[in-house]
């Protein structure tokens, strides 16, 4: 995936899962999960807010790409990167996010091999993600109801973004929205937490002293190496997306989607 530098209010994405923010279609599907069950025995398959149908397996099983849990940080000085992130170049993306004193990026070439880090930022238990196929970098608070939740990948996808599971009730959520679509927690919403898309070095000018995140074992993944070369190449359609695709934009165009009324479904996209 082409590296770019980002800082937008909302989010970026690609243009196909645009249509998740206006998608009004649940429908009544026929599919029977049975074959999930096996996998997933505590998940309540008889609550969902959307068809089976549109939910496919991305290839890999529960939790086969694994999911940062106790996060690794190594700190700047005065701005200035040392020991292993003296590697991260100045234009690499990362997200960043800063609650309260505590600030902490999360760079793209470790999230592309995890997707998701379970994390306490200013005392605050939060979830950062990442999907690779629809490039939409977001940061939710994950307490629902006082409680504290724990979250991995499914290896399934909806409109070709990921799908994510808490590990308390193994409900299925909606990286690109936030929301449970599958399970007891069916119809809840994680909160929003601001966060950047920004370059390495923007990251470091703004917060000299902040964390950046380094993989847990520099040897557990190729980390640095693109493994979706070409994936978003002029003409590619997205993969497992079998929607409509928009006219007058490419498929794989990058976008910021703008949410214009909280909680409902309207929001504008604008090519980047």
């Amino acid at each position: 995936m082409a590296s770019f530098v980002g800082n937008f209010p909302r989010l970026i994405a690609l243009t196909a899962v645009f249509g998740l923010l206006v998608d009004a279609s649940l429908g009544t599907s026929l599919a029977d999960p049975i074959g999930w069950r096996l996998e997933w025995s505590r998940t309540d398959f008889s609550k969902h807010s959307v068809p089976f149908a549109g939910i496919k397996s991305g290839g890999p099983p529960k939790d086969g790409i694994p999911a940062v849990d106790a996060p690794r940080f190594e700190r700047l000085a005065g701005g200035n990167a040392t020991g292993s992130i003296a590697a991260l170049g100045d234009t690499e993306p990362v997200i960043a996010l800063s609650i309260g004193e505590d600030a902490r990026a999360y760079p793209l070439r470790v999230l592309i091999w995890h997707e998701i880090a379970n994390d306490i930022v200013g005392g605050t238990p939060v979830v950062v993600t990442y999907c690779p196929l629809c490039n939409a970098a977001l940061v939710f608070e994950r307490v629902v109801d006082g409680r504290v939740l724990d979250f991995g990948t499914t290896g399934k996808l909806r409109n070709s973004d990921l799908v994510m599971y808490d590990r308390q009730t193994e409900s299925w959520w909606q990286q690109f929205t936030g929301e449970a679509i599958v399970g007891a927690m069916t119809g809840r919403r994680l909160r929003l937490i601001s966060s950047r898309l920004e370059s390495f070095d923007r990251f470091r000018h703004r917060f000299p002293q902040g964390k950046v995140l380094i993989p847990n074992d520099p040897n557990a993944r190729n980390y640095g190496r693109n493994p979706y070369v070409g994936y978003d190449a002029t003409g590619q359609r997205p993969f497992l997306y079998d929607g409509s695709l928009p006219a007058g934009i490419e498929p794989m165009e990058r976008v910021v989607a703008v949410e214009v009324v909280p909680g409902r479904h309207e929001a504008w996209a604008l090519a980047l």
